[in-house]
């Protein structure tokens, strides 16, 4: 159900005139004729500008992203106005160079595909404007995505992975552990009680002002502490891993946070510099934030195997976890949920880098599977908006809480 956002009221309306000129840009191909259905999809609920269109044996037919990373790495973050101005830059550019690409005018696509949530409100209001307008001068069914949805059935599109399967999604937003039992059919095991790893990867990368070193100035905070860590002994310092006690699935990230914040304030006395500067001991630090962090993730996903399994919510043997998300492209944590699989006899699956992080291809296939599925596809738009926090499926989290699994210790040898 759709739910009427107060914050919804912020649209950005494409004028008639430049709606017309996107519209005569197509080189239409009346000789052609597509036999499968094509979706055109439609992400910026974030940072990144993306449209694909994809039919439903899962070609990618086109795409185009604009990703805005240069702009927020200059003001150390997202500023929600400045991400919302370059969509909107942005948007129109991007949906007709993927229309472009895949020789498809918007005549022929079977359906229009755009996240409307969860994400950054002023940066959803720009794609759901755009792809409105679409709609209403096409007559084209328009179909609402959850953004995490889309990211979960991802893996369908490249491997042929049948539900029901576990799900690990992090990125610099989201932190959650699914079980998948269907295109729209989700239990929701845990997921982070304060920020997301992503986040935490990028303040710790800012705190330790890695923007300034030679190796990491083009990098997003994350792919810096990646990069640094390769260098560095995680031995020379011992974080912790957070909620050790608590038997359950959900993650924390804050409070670690802030014992690295303290731990650099320290570092930074004992050698003498200002904060700004690079301290010597940087890469060892990179280094164990980023094996503690795999550490927490790789514990609390093996709980939700061994729940699901005990459960019967999983196969016993051959369960799938797939991982997707940016923080899945870390080949660190990925070597840490590895050793996790194995001892669980599961198999690990992720998408390919590229389609970790946000883009139109995975909106567009979840359009491509929602169609398929005859699940919310719209026909009358009206008192759409879109929905800046939204859960995702039936929360489950108390139930695994209570279960409350001991986790056997695995040695983590990365």
């Amino acid at each position: 159900m759709l739910i009427l956002n107060k914050t919804a009221g912020v649209f950005f309306k494409p004028s008639r005139r430049k709606i017309y000129e996107f519209l005569g840009s197509f080189h239409f191909h009346p000789g052609k004729l597509f036999l499968h259905k094509l979706v055109l999809g439609i992400e910026t609920s974030c940072d990144d500008t993306a449209a694909a269109v994809v039919d439903e044996a899962g070609n990618v037919l086109g795409e185009a992203i604009h990703s805005q990373t240069e702009v927020h790495l200059k003001t150390g973050g997202i500023i929600p106005p400045v991400a919302q101005q370059l969509h909107r830059e942005n948007i129109q550019r991007i949906v007709q160079e993927a229309l472009s690409a895949s020789e498809v005018s918007p005549s022929e696509l079977s359906a229009i595909a755009t996240t409307i949530k969860p994400g950054l409100a002023l940066s959803l209001g720009v794609g759901l404007s755009f792809s409105l307008q679409l709609v209403d001068q096409f007559k084209k069914p328009f179909i609402p995505i959850h953004h995490m949805e889309a990211h979960a059935l991802t893996i369908r599109l490249t491997n042929k992975v049948e539900f029901p399967f576990l799900v690990l999604l992090i990125s610099g937003g989201h932190c959650l552990l699914a079980l998948v039992r269907g295109v729209s059919d989700f239990l929701l095991l845990g997921k982070s009680l304060d920020i997301a790893p992503g986040d935490m990867l990028d303040k710790v990368a800012r705190r330790l002002s890695l923007i300034k070193h030679p190796e990491c100035s083009t990098m997003s905070g994350g792919k810096a502490i990646e990069h640094l860590a390769k260098q560095g002994n995680r031995l020379h310092f011992d974080f912790q891993p957070p909620m050790q006690r608590a038997k359950n699935c959900d993650f924390s990230f804050s409070g670690l946070q802030h014992i690295i914040d303290k731990m650099i304030m320290q570092k930074e006395k004992e050698e003498g510099i200002e904060q700004g500067q690079i301290l010597s001991s940087a890469a060892d630090i990179a280094a164990a934030v980023q094996h503690t962090v795999a550490c927490h993730i790789a514990k609390r996903t093996h709980r939700a195997i061994l729940f699901c399994k005990q459960r019967g919510l999983l196969r016993p043997s051959n369960a799938v976890l797939v991982v997707s998300g940016g923080v899945a492209s870390n080949l660190y944590i990925r070597k840490a949920l590895e050793i996790v699989t194995n001892a669980t006899q599961c198999t690990l699956l992720c998408p390919p880098a590229r389609l970790c992080t946000d883009n139109g291809i995975m909106i567009a296939w979840n359009g491509v599977e929602r169609l398929r599925a005859g699940l919310g596809i719209l026909h009358n738009t009206e008192g759409i908006r879109y929905e800046p926090k939204c859960p995702l499926g039936v929360d489950i989290s108390k139930e695994v809480g209570e279960a409350a699994i001991k986790v056997p210790r695995l040695k983590m040898k990365i």
